[in-house]
């Protein structure tokens, strides 16, 4: 050893600590071998070998701990006897005898950003290795001088496990000292300029509660799932063709306890699955849980891609409250965010002193508008990073799909950026080839996970997002219909009175409705910074605008896509969604809010159990206009179909607060027709006017049909009808069916 090896050793920035450190054999005066163990404790005051069954006196060469044991043999196994500076004494197995852990094969295959669950490989891991219990800490960080692993396990001195560079700029090291439960963080030093910091394992499955910010040592094995049946049924289902009306829920401002505190993930497993089933939601989607340091980000900007929030618990809390929901019938999609991330110091922000997750050129790696850095998607180490983050939280929490967030901002260069703060694709177009390469990997292994989906928040017409990539699309299951969103407020937002200048707003939307799979979101973007809450976007008095968001709700409920609803929206708080209270629960006392309550509840029952309004979401044969004209009285009428022809369903909204009496509307078939529902029965806050069960057809050519069924039309309502083929076997007392709240007794 050199003297400045020395240095480098105890001043903790020895790029190979392994070549000096543990166990080396050196040549002996008599022209043989011999070994000698090095050993770096600046904690200790004095030191000995135990190997063999003898203990050998350690000398020490450097005042500030390097020690050193000559052997005759090379050491099977070994440990240190040490006297520390307060007296105590302590017998550690030194993490520098043993041999590395990841093959070969798995930092190939890293390399070549097809190390699709890299989490098994990276991050740290309990295990026993040789007998000795332990953890492996393993990092990418391909541009550091050296890299270390610190904390509890060694009084957060950076100095004393220094790591071993393998390839693919991949550290590794095995320490006995460290346990379940402790926290760590890893030193890494750039080759560039000499910077350091301490930096949380990107691959960390548990982080401290914020405000702290070190990795946890976690195990994610032992938890025992009682949700086989669920993934069975998932695996065999098509979402495509079900039932799915998703709440959509921020954990932190659902409920709060009494002194403000947010819930558990277990407490939330009894409250709020119990809250989505008893209001027939088929689904949660949970705001990005993955670990974030700001609350005011809403979990938007993520630094532990592998870590459920400690905020609500442990990693096995979260897989407690993911099983509650499967045996309670629900499924969960969870926000996930591979478009960007913070800058904060601690997190994936030039890891390495040098641009490693992020693009190296701000053109491309910075998102200005948001504060963040943007993933270089052209490198394979970090679509590895992406993918296996996505393939974790399906594998390893079993959520049924993920919806990711801001696709537009990774589908074009030009996203938010003004002329030459941008660079053209080698095509010389806007378009980020190395983005959409990305998407479409991913959802092509995310579609190998039995039954999951994934769904794209993207507001543009990039053509085929939810084609699949064989066919040449970015492969998604579905995504936010976010121009029937923006016209659907738009239109809203007018006095009745000038809803016919606007008559489009709600018919355009079926000019496109099937060119992609679509979700139709009423999300927590729609309901924040001055856009006014759901409630709050409607004109009128108290009765009017609870009449319009049921009749906004019913329209959205029978129009082709799968639906969305942001918490708050189903209970009418009229205020706008404040990150840092609990929901007005108390709002639920009140007689117009509870009843807008019961209303979601019948509505997403019927949702549910009609097949016209899910069976054929996706194609022009589940959906077909029998008046889109009738701007004068702002009514439509259409049909919905499912898979089986009796299945068809006759919808007409009124969306003025004028009763429409003798309303004609034309149908394809003479018979019974069975009002269903009624968005204006008095049990939903209404006016209770309607048809007194259903009515029967009259020989009067309408809208191209040879009959047609004379109805009222409720206002501000909608109303659902269904053929009952055989109305003679039933007597009309017994004709209201699906939902009987939901059906007038007026007319």
């Amino acid at each position: 050893m050199t003297a400045a090896e020395f240095d480098a050793i105890v001043g903790g920035y020895h790029g190979d600590p392994f070549r000096v450190l543990g166990p080396h054999p050196v040549d002996s005066a008599d022209g043989g071998t011999s070994w000698i163990v090095r050993a770096f404790l600046p904690q200790a005051k004095s030191a000995e070998l135990l190997a063999n069954g003898v203990a050998v006196p350690m000398d020490k060469l450097h005042h500030n701990g390097f020690f050193t044991a000559p052997l005759p043999t090379e050491p099977d196994s070994y440990q240190i006897r040490y006297d520390n500076y307060h007296g105590g004494q302590a017998v550690v197995d030194d993490p520098y005898r043993f041999w590395t852990v990841i093959s070969e094969f798995d930092l190939h295959l890293h390399s070549e950003g097809n190390l699709a669950e890299a989490w098994k490989s990276l991050g740290s891991h309990p295990m026993v290795l040789d007998g000795v219990a332990g953890v492996l800490f393993a990092v990418w960080a391909p541009n550091a001088e050296f890299v270390s692993v610190t904390g509890d396990f060694n009084d957060w001195d950076a100095r004393r496990h220094p790591m071993r560079l393998r390839t693919a700029g991949i550290w590794e090291i095995f320490l006995p000292a460290a346990r379940e439960g402790q926290s760590y963080k890893y030193l890494v030093r750039g080759k560039a300029d000499g910077h350091q910091q301490l930096k949380c394992d990107p691959f960390g499955f548990q982080s401290e509660v914020p405000p702290k910010t070190a990795t946890v040592i976690t195990r994610l094995e032992g938890y025992q799932w009682g949700d086989a049946d669920w993934m069975e049924r998932r695996a065999e289902g098509n979402l495509l063709n079900e039932p799915m009306s998703v709440y959509e829920v921020h954990l932190e401002s659902w409920m709060r306890s009494p002194g403000g505190r947010s819930l558990t993930y277990r407490e939330l497993a009894e409250r709020l699955v119990g809250y989505v089933k008893d209001r027939n939601y088929t689904h949660i989607e949970l705001l990005p849980i993955q670990e974030y340091p700001f609350s005011g980000s809403w979990g938007y900007q993520v630094t532990g891609y592998f870590a459920p929030t400690s905020r609500f618990g442990t990693p096995h809390d979260f897989m407690y409250f993911i099983d509650a929901c499967h045996q309670a019938g629900i499924g969960v999609i969870l926000d996930w965010v591979p478009a960007h991330f913070p800058r904060d110091a601690h997190g994936l922000a030039r890891f390495d002193g040098t641009a490693v997750y992020e693009h190296a050129d701000p053109r491309q790696g910075e998102q200005t508008d948001w504060g963040t850095l943007v993933f270089n998607y052209g490198r394979n180490e970090v679509r590895q990073f992406l993918i296996s983050s996505a393939l974790y939280w399906l594998k390893e929490y079993h959520i049924d799909g993920l919806r990711v967030d801001a696709v537009t901002s990774m589908l074009y260069l030009d996203f938010s950026r003004k002329p030459g703060e941008w660079l053209p694709n080698r095509y010389g177009g806007r378009e980020n080839l190395d983005a959409i390469a990305f998407l479409r990997r991913f959802n092509e292994l995310v579609h190998e996970v039995p039954g999951a989906v994934t769904i794209a928040e993207e507001s543009t017409s990039f053509p085929g997002a939810t084609r699949p990539v064989w066919a040449g699309g970015l492969g998604f299951t579905m995504k936010w219909n976010m121009g029937w969103m923006h016209d659907m407020f738009d239109y809203f937002k007018c006095d009745p009175i000038h809803r016919k200048y606007y008559h489009q707003k709600i018919t355009f939307s079926l000019m496109y409705a099937f060119t992609e799979n679509f979700v139709l979101p009423v999300s927590h973007d729609e309901v924040v910074h001055l856009k006014r809450s759901l409630i709050g976007k409607m004109p009128g008095d108290d009765w009017q605008r609870f009449a319009n968001v049921r009749a906004f709700l019913a329209y959205m409920f029978t129009h082709p896509g799968k639906k969305l609803l942001f918490m708050g929206s189903d209970m009418g708080d009229p205020n706008e969604w404040d990150e840092n209270s609990s929901m007005p629960w108390h709002l639920l006392g009140n007689g117009l809010n509870a009843a807008l309550a019961d209303y979601v509840r019948a509505l997403n029952e019927f949702y549910r159990t009609e097949p016209a309004l899910h069976e054929v979401d996706f194609d022009q044969s589940g959906f077909q206009w029998i008046d889109c004209s009738d701007t004068e009285k702002s009514i439509i009428s259409f049909l919905r179909r499912g898979k089986k022809p009796e299945d068809e369903v006759v919808v007409v909204c009124n969306f003025t607060p004028v009763v429409r009496y003798a309303y004609d509307v034309g149908v394809p078939l003479p018979g019974f027709y069975a009002e269903l529902f009624n968005s204006d029965a008095v049990g939903f806050g209404g006016s209770n006017q309607g048809n007194l069960g259903g009515v029967e057809t009259l020989p009067w050519a309408r809208h191209g049909y040879d009959q047609c069924v004379s109805i009222t039309v409720p206002p501000l309502g909608v109303v659902i009808f269904k053929r009952v083929p055989e109305v003679e076997d039933a007597p009309e007392s017994d004709i209201i069916s699906t939902c009987d709240i939901g059906s007038s007794t007026g007319s």
